[in-house]
Order: C-alpha cells, then structure tokens, then sequence
C-alpha cells in the first residue's frame, strides 16, 4: 500500500519496527536488550567452563593454607605431593571420634553445615554461624615413627563484616598452639584484614588452649587476663568487634560444642 507521496508502507509487525529510526525508542531497547542477553550468554558460559578450574583452584588454596598453618609449605615442592603427607578424616563432634561415615577427600564441609541432615541449629551461638555442622573434616600429620605430630582443625566464625574461615595447627598433646591463619573473610583492609599480617599471626604460636587444670583460657584482648600470658594474644590495633570475633570463635570450636572431646581423645592417645 502507498500512500499519496508514493511510498510504499511496511507490512507486519517487523517491517514497521525496521522502518523506524534508529535513535527510536524502541530500537534503543531492542539492542540493549539484545546486548545484555549477549553479555549473561557469554558470562553464564565461560562460568560454567571455568567451574572445574575454580574448584581445583579453591582446593589447590585450601591445601596451601593448611600446609603454610602447620609450618610445611614450601614454594618449591608441588602442593598436591606436600598435601599427600596429611590424613583426612571426617570427625563426628558429639563423640571426638572419627566416622567412615563420609569420604574425607570428598566431603564437604560448608554443604553439611547448611544441610539440616548433619547439621543442628545453635540456641547458643558466640561465634555468629547460625547453623553448626555435626562432622567436620581435620587433618592429621604424623612423624616418621608414625605418632601424631600435629592436628589442624578448621574454624569459623563471624568478625566484623564476614565470616572468618581458617585452620588452627595444634601440637600433638591438643593445647599447645603452632599456628593459627583464615584464608577467606572480607574485614576492613588495614584494621580487621590484619588478621592476615605475620606478625599478628605470630602470635598464635606456643600459646595453649587451656591451663593445666583442663579450662580453657584462650584470649584475644588488648591486655591479658588472670590466666597469664601464656593464653593471651594482643587484640588487632583498630578493630576490636573483628578481635573479639576471633576470640569467640575460638573459644566456640575449641570448647565443649566444639572439638573438646576430640582433644580429650587426642590427649588420652586415642587418636
């Protein structure tokens, strides 16, 4: 059809819209529409092709902080080989003692802690996890006539601004501290993240858990408590709620609703 100038107009639905300009409204929203699928198409694909990568990626990081916690790592040696050193377990807390219950080398802590099948929520909650997992994996590495030389247990707990994922090596009699490290929190750069700084790290080392009666007396404070020294470490310069949750968190996974019952059977030589 033409109209009285000679121009022939469009017919359907698409020739309309390719007749319009091209700074038009709706050819301006068609093509940022068409871009933004585009962009969630390639973003959604290179995701999911990069998903096996971030896993062994994740894992790879997960063994070199356990590595570097328990005074091993070297930059030299490939982590996987180093890694084969620790045996995994899978440890059911309620009873300090091991289960075959799971795979170790597959199981997956963070899953049981949200799964309500092996996990439990907490009435009582000072380390901010709201649900708690009933296994958890740690790691034994032994000495060369096959005793326990040192055991690292992960812990959690929240701070300021996230929750703080890490691993405390503890010697083999189960109080005394080699070292303490979170590979993965988001605190305040320069005041909270500072629990990532060596000196402060340092601090850990030689610490003990408990006093020689069995009761914990771990702290983290700017200044030491009755116990002593002995189970004091300086709170973080500038970030007191990251501190105090570093404190909780310890004291949580290293007391009753944690693994005191495994360190008992570690203590005991049940181990």
């Amino acid at each position: 059809m033409s109209d009285e100038t000679g121009h022939t107009e469009p017919k359907g639905f698409v020739g309309r819209f390719l007749a319009l300009p091209a700074d038009s409204v709706p050819k301006t929203l068609f093509v940022a529409m068409t871009l933004c699928l585009v962009a969630s198409l390639i973003v959604s694909t290179a995701a999911v092709a990069l998903r096996p990568l971030q896993i062994t990626n994740a894992l790879k990081d997960k063994q070199v902080n356990i590595l570097q916690v328990a005074g091993v790592y070297d930059p030299e040696v490939d982590v996987a080989e180093a890694f084969a050193a620790f045996e995994p377990h899978v440890l059911e807390l309620a009873t300090g003692n091991f289960t075959d219950q799971f795979e170790a080398a597959t199981f997956n802590d963070r899953a049981a802690a949200e799964d309500p099948a092996t996990s439990v929520a907490l009435d009582t909650d000072p380390a901010g996890i709201g649900r708690q997992a009933q296994f958890v994996t740690v790691y034994l590495l032994r000495d060369a006539a096959g005793d326990v030389d040192k055991v690292i247990l992960p812990i959690h707990g929240y701070g300021l601004w996230s929750t703080l994922y890490g691993f405390i090596a503890l010697e083999e009699n189960g109080n005394d501290i080699f070292g303490l490290q979170f590979y993965e929190h988001a605190e305040t750069p320069g005041l909270g993240a500072e629990v990532d700084n060596p000196r402060w790290k340092a601090l850990w080392s030689g610490k003990r858990l408990a006093d020689d009666n069995g009761v914990l007396q771990i702290n983290v404070a700017k200044s030491a408590s009755a116990a002593g020294a002995d189970h004091h470490v300086d709170a973080l310069a500038g970030a007191t709620l990251t501190s105090v949750g570093v404190h909780n968190l310890v004291n949580f996974w290293m007391g009753e609703a944690g693994y005191q019952r495994f360190l008992e059977n570690l203590k005991a030589g049940n181990v």
